[in-house]
């Protein structure tokens, strides 16, 4: 880089160097992709930058792994792709991201402005592709907004609530000198508490109010959300329930008043709380975490909204007030201005009955033998294991469900958990990113034979960074999540079964540890033998899911299933 006449602009060498020092400006630590003739003056640019390079087998798993730094860090990760199916390649990660409030940016290359609109090599319009399933999607046109484009990328990737942003990079405009600075004084974006007037009516709404419960969402995990959550929860003894996402935002001393997680089918403790309440508050939560048609069909019931954003307009989900502004901010007033109370005879009852049926489900999982494993027993074993230095990462099928209802968590983004899109293949890419971000920590991922097998070949990735993780794979040679809704709508099954795999050759033909279980008698101790190991491991566990249609059953007075 070279300084103008009159030192005020850098003259940069392409623009692809001085996209490369906004990352930086950015406080990027690492990118993934996969590089491209359209794109590989970026990745030139960043052999001569501290930021990792980290190289996947697939453009989808590069942008599942600048999520789980979005969502990890809070800081939005980076994914890079090269022109045409480089990015559309991309279209799946960035939607989860979207869905999920998980803070992403993915630079995409494309071909020379001049050839936009002839039919060439790799030609597509990604802007107009990405615009619908992003926060801001934009294209470079010039060598001097480089800067202009990319820190709108971060702000609105970062900012209110999280989520995808892309920006396209022509060939030329990346190649071509290029001359400025990068947007790094611009002022954060700060926001206070919602209106004095919106919090008063809450709490006004709270003080009257029989039954109220808290439902908290994926924005209350963040660990500065949860901290005030559990403060609001202590303060005012309402009790509370989960979505999927917000899992950790509860800690273990808050359990008591913890009516457990909900999502996809109206059975669980949550769902016969929440039907109880006369007045609900929602913290961080979005609709696409979990219909409201499903948990609010009294559209008359108060509901008190608090989140970054103003709601949507839905039929379902209608806010009596709302709380716009600081998630934490807002909780920290509302919880002074609402008395500490009991919570009334039919809430206490549904929270002493969940607590024996704790209990009594920890023993029944203890008891489960043989071969298949039943899933209640491997997520007893994963309990067992997940300790407060553990990161687990859950993809998407039946196991998804079982972990969501029945594994605790008791940090902000300890376990990760996907409701919105329903992804599969997520966990190993999301995985191999928490092991960069906590490099301390063993990290564990989870899926069922079909969701591993559409992320598998980041295997490779895993051991060539020497992740510290864990896959384990529940096996049923079945796409079962979709098999058991086939059941119960048409009484059979169709197109969701497929062959075997040794996964423990599988494992170790990428050079990782491969591990197979047989029975729920070596399962514990297979588990402990494999994150032992010093790098990635893989285990495969046969899952007896036979109790899967109890999983959309009407829930049993007992909550026992």
């Amino acid at each position: 880089m070279l300084k103008n006449a009159y030192d005020v602009e850098t003259t940069w060498t392409s623009g692809a160097d001085l996209v490369v020092r906004n990352l930086e400006a950015q406080g990027v630590k690492h990118v993934f992709g996969i590089p491209g003739a359209k794109i590989d003056r970026v990745f030139d640019s960043l052999e001569d930058s501290p930021i990792e390079t980290v190289v996947v087998r697939h453009e989808a798993n590069a942008a599942f792994m600048a999520a789980a730094v979005g969502r990890l860090t809070g800081k939005a990760g980076v994914a890079i792709a090269t022109s045409g199916p480089g990015c559309s390649n991309l279209t799946t990660g960035l939607a989860t991201a979207n869905s999920e409030g998980d803070a992403m940016v993915a630079i995409g290359g494309a071909v020379k402005l001049d050839d936009q609109h002839k039919q060439v090599h790799q030609g597509m319009d990604t802007v107009s592709l990405f615009r619908p399933i992003t926060k801001y999607s934009a294209e470079v046109v010039t060598s001097s907004s480089i800067s202009e484009v990319m820190s709108n990328a971060f702000r609105a990737a970062e900012h209110t609530r999280p989520g995808a942003a892309f920006v396209s990079l022509p060939a030329d405009i990346a190649s071509l000198p290029a001359t400025g600075e990068p947007l790094v004084d611009l002022t954060s974006v700060l926001s206070g508490a919602a209106a004095t007037e919106a919090i008063a009516a809450a709490a006004k709404l709270l003080v009257k109010a029989r039954n109220p419960v808290l439902l908290v969402g994926l924005l209350a995990s963040r660990p500065e959300n949860a901290e005030a959550v559990r403060r609001f929860v202590e303060k005012t003894g309402i009790p509370v329930v989960g979505t999927y996402q917000a899992a950790g935002t509860v800690d273990a001393a808050n359990l008591g008043r913890f009516a457990g997680r909900v999502g996809l089918w109206n059975n669980q403790p949550g769902d016969v709380l929440l039907d109880q309440a006369d007045v609900i508050i929602t913290a961080g939560y979005s609709p696409v975490e979990y219909d409201p048609a499903l948990w609010n069909k009294d559209v008359r019931r108060p509901l008190i909204h608090v989140d970054a954003v103003p709601s949507d307009a839905d039929r379902h989900y209608r806010p009596a007030v709302e709380l716009v502004g600081d998630i934490a901010k807002t909780m920290d007033l509302l919880s002074a201005d609402v008395p500490t109370r009991q919570p009334s005879r039919e809430l206490s009852a549904i929270l002493s009955t969940l607590t024996t049926a704790r209990l009594e489900l920890a023993n029944k999982a203890a008891s489960l033998g043989g071969s298949p494993v039943h899933p209640l027993r491997i997520v007893k074993e994963l309990q067992d294991v997940v300790d407060s230095k553990t990161t687990m990462c859950v993809d998407m099928g039946s196991f998804h469900i079982w972990i969501a209802r029945y594994l605790y968590s008791f940090r902000a983004r300890q376990l990760l958990i996907s409701n919105g899109q329903q992804t599969m293949g997520v966990a190993l890419p999301w995985a191999i990113a928490a092991s960069l971000v906590r490099p301390g920590e063993k990290v564990i991922s989870v899926s069922g034979d079909g969701s591993f097998m559409q992320s598998s070949m980041e295997l490779e990735t895993a051991v060539r960074l020497k992740s510290n993780i864990v896959h384990v794979i529940w096996v049923d040679n079945m796409y079962n999540m979709v098999a058991i809704q086939e059941v119960q709508k048409f009484k059979r099954r169709s197109g969701v079964e497929f062959g075997p795999i040794d996964f423990k050759a599988y494992a170790e033909s990428f050079g990782a540890a491969g591990f197979a279980v047989k029975s729920a008698d070596t399962l514990r101790d297979t588990l402990r033998a494999a994150l032992a190991v010093d790098g990635p491991a893989v285990v495969a566990i046969p899952v007896d899911y036979s109790d899967n249609p109890k999983l959309m059953a009407p829930l049993r007075s007992d909550f026992l299933i």
